[in-house]
């Protein structure tokens, strides 16, 4: 018990620092706190004599790394820049390094005759711990006219111009080293939406059927039952992200939450969860030989249980990012793989938690009820959530592939009801069985099953599909852009687009305001989606992006009401 409150200690000085936003995203913007970086950083240039003259405006309280500092002739010709001596600073990510406050002036020369395009990349924060990413600005320079003019991105840069930390840089710029701090605030973060994800609607059944199972079977050792729940979610966790990990150095463009893009896999969950309905309804036992290998771990099969619940929690709780998870998977994943592995792990340390919690404490385990029927009354009752989550992957599948494949896959249900009815009989009724579970399974990798549905139409929709074009033109344009990046298989997403996005008080803010909603559909594999997420810093829906028709994008939370969608888009 002692352990577990200097944990918690640990856990909210944690989350105290965190609170002063620390791992900021690519495009947050703090309002009334930080400014955008074109405010913080203003830069002037002019001819001195033969040296092209650099000159930053630095705001107080803002500076500018000195070893950050680049200057490139993108047409040829070396560049030779006079950078003055700067403070020496201990930087929480660089250690000890030289920085610029207020006001700096950089001499360059060696330029070209011709006419050259100079490329400047800088990186600065503000003293309050919020940081910028590298930034880069083009000139084009006419060193015989002694003119120099800015040159505007003709795209929009791959990570939005605005604040974030250095630990939360894009995925392609390796991220500097965090201290001691950063990485307890990181885990907190980590460990706190781990446990936030036990109350996602699709892990409650999960959740419920390990709680019974402590009453079920007081004779047994709760510890081990603990510790095997745990570990099958925190090697679950490892796994998952091994795997992500994985893909993503053999240059696939994935995110969290990607196994649930293939229909095959959600049609094999609904499978899983309409089996373990039937079996709390009493249709058939889940256990036994289901859950060992030739009967050599009958002895051990609850614990193994208790495991395979762990590793079944995982799954169905991946589908959405909970809040505090995002930052800590946007950045996890941005990092050599031994860090990347202990955030994740820590993300499953804290989904276990709540049920670690209470099988190693005593009281607590001493106040569940004694078995009896109440137990096999709660047992039946618990099958129909587990129905309810088996009808919404049918509708996921339905989402995915079409109407003809959610029928499909309701008829491999039926096999399935089919071949476990079977198996209670004599062995030639179990061929039949194992024939009719071959002919379900085989339904999973079917072409219907995994056929894009065709595009719905637009007509009366209020939305427009995101792409990264589409974005890109609008921007250019000056219009106002809100951007949902969603999928069927979030239970945040649906959510928030009910409560929030779907709200006519928001609709009609929308309108008034002449913003252009873009939806972007992660609900199956999309790369470009992928990508934007990752220059957001995230790894995983949902996210929602409000572009100003000037300034710098919001990121808005994941959790949404109508009246944080209006006080976001109206800039207050």
């Amino acid at each position: 018990m002692r352990q577990f409150i200097c944990l918690t200690l640990i856990f909210f000085a944690g989350w105290i620092h965190a609170a002063s936003d620390p791992f900021a995203k690519p495009g947050v913007v703090v309002h009334d706190e930080f400014l955008s970086v074109e405010e913080a950083y203003q830069l002037q240039t002019d001819f001195v004599g033969d040296k092209l003259l650099l000159h930053w405006d630095i705001a107080d309280g803002y500076y500018l790394y000195r070893h950050q500092f680049s200057f490139a002739a993108e047409d040829g010709g070396k560049l030779t820049a006079d950078l003055p001596a700067g403070k020496s600073k201990q930087d929480e990510y660089f250690g000890l390094v030289e920085v610029y406050y207020h006001a700096l002036d950089v001499g360059l020369t060696g330029l070209p005759a011709a006419p050259f395009t100079l490329q400047v990349t800088s990186q600065g924060c503000a003293d309050a711990g919020l940081c910028y990413p590298p930034r880069t600005q083009r000139f084009a320079v006419d060193p015989s006219a002694r003119s120099v003019s800015a040159i505007a991105p003709t795209k929009p840069a791959r990570t939005p111009a605005a604040a974030v930390t250095p630990s939360a840089a894009p995925a392609k710029t390796a991220a500097p080293p965090i201290g001691f701090i950063g990485w307890l605030s990181l885990l907190a973060g980590a460990l706190l939406g781990g446990a936030i994800l036990n109350l996602m609607p699709c892990v409650f059944p999960v959740l419920s059927l390990k709680v019974l199972s402590f009453a079920n079977h007081k004779e047994q050792s709760q510890v081990k039952h603990g510790l095997a729940y745990s570990g099958g979610v925190i090697l679950s966790f490892v796994a998952v992200a091994a795997l992500l990990l994985a893909l993503k150095a053999g240059g696939s463009a994935i995110g969290w939450g990607f196994q649930l893009q293939q229909p095959w896999f959600v049609g094999a969950l609904a499978y899983l969860f309409f089996a373990m309905g039937l079996s709390l309804s009493g249709f058939w036992e889940f256990g036994g030989h289901w859950l060992n290998f030739g009967g050599t771990l009958a002895s051990r099969s609850d614990y193994s249980g208790s495991f395979f619940t762990g590793v079944l929690a995982t799954i169905v709780a991946s589908p959405c990012t909970a809040p505090f998870m995002a930052s800590a998977l946007g950045f996890a994943i941005t990092q050599p793989p031994a860090q990347a592995l202990a955030v994740f792990a820590t993300l499953g340390l804290g989904m276990a938690l709540p049920v670690l919690v209470l099988c190693l404490n005593p009281r607590l385990l001493a106040k569940m009820p004694r078995p009896g029927n109440w137990m096999i009354r709660l047992k039946q009752a618990l099958a129909f959530p587990l129905y309810a989550t088996t009808i919404w992957l049918a509708w996921i599948v339905g989402r995915q592939a079409g109407a003809t494949a959610m029928a499909a896959l309701l008829l491999g249900g039926l096999l399935v009801a089919l071949a476990l009815w079977l198996w209670r009989f004599a062995p030639i009724a179990r061929i039949t069985a194992a024939l009719a579970m071959a002919v379900a399974l085989g339904i999973l990798g079917t072409a219907m099953l995994n056929t894009p549905a065709p595009t719905q139409s637009a007509e009366s929709r209020d939305w427009q599909p995101y792409s990264s074009a589409k974005l890109a033109e609008l921007r250019r344009a000056g219009q106002p852009v809100f951007l949902n990046m969603t999928a069927d298989w979030c239970i945040t997403c649906l959510t928030n687009e009910k409560v929030a996005l779907g709200r006519d008080s928001v609709k009609a803010a929308f309108r008034e305001r002449n913003i252009t909603y873009l939806k972007g559909d992660w609900t199956q594999y999309d790369p470009a989606i992928t990508e934007l997420l990752a220059q957001f810093g995230r790894n995983g829906v949902p996210l929602y992006v409000f572009y100003p028709a000037a300034g710098e994008p919001v990121v808005l939370p994941q959790l949404l009401t109508p009246a944080k969608v209006i006080e976001a888009i109206s800039g207050d």
